[in-house]
């Protein structure tokens, strides 16, 4: 008998096919996936400093820093100083970021409208609640530390 497939697997495979298929999609901006997902963060974030960025992407400062570099050489970002701490900076979206927005927005629906094919609306929105309840759990499990039950002694 087959055994069923491991959520660990499918969950990886699904969030790689996802990522590929919205990257050709938005081959012709010029774009990496990387930048994508900065400008995403930071259009619901506008103001934000620089270090908190990079927490919410789950990157180091200095990653961020050369993504920024990259997108505000290319005029789609721009770095202003904090008026409360005079080595911080607050980041924000130029007049050129919002149609680079729209084109990564809609490419992003005709990716997840592909993948949702066949799914009932019903079924999609069991499918996120279940996912984020995973999510929620191994957040909840990765802010403890592991206890090996095998090694602890009475």
């Amino acid at each position: 008998m087959p055994s069923s497939p491991n959520i660990s697997f499918v969950l990886h495979d699904v969030a790689r096919l996802l990522r590929k298929r919205f990257e050709q999609r938005s081959r012709t901006s010029g774009l990496t996936r990387a930048q994508w997902q900065m400008l995403a963060y930071l259009s619901r974030r506008e103001g934000i400093h620089q270090n908190r960025l990079a927490d919410l992407m789950e990157i180091m400062p200095i990653t961020l820093a050369r993504l920024l570099d990259k997108m505000e050489a290319r005029g789609f970002i721009e770095r202003r100083p904090d008026p409360a701490d005079r080595r911080a900076w607050l980041l924000y979206l130029t007049p050129e970021a919002p149609p680079l927005l729209e084109i990564m927005r809609s490419n992003g629906q005709k990716t997840r409208d592909e993948a949702f094919a066949g799914l009932s609306a019903d079924a999609q929105q069991r499918l996120l609640q279940n996912l984020c309840l995973i999510k929620t759990n191994l957040l909840e499990a990765c802010a403890k530390p592991v206890v090996d039950r095998e090694k602890v002694h009475d």
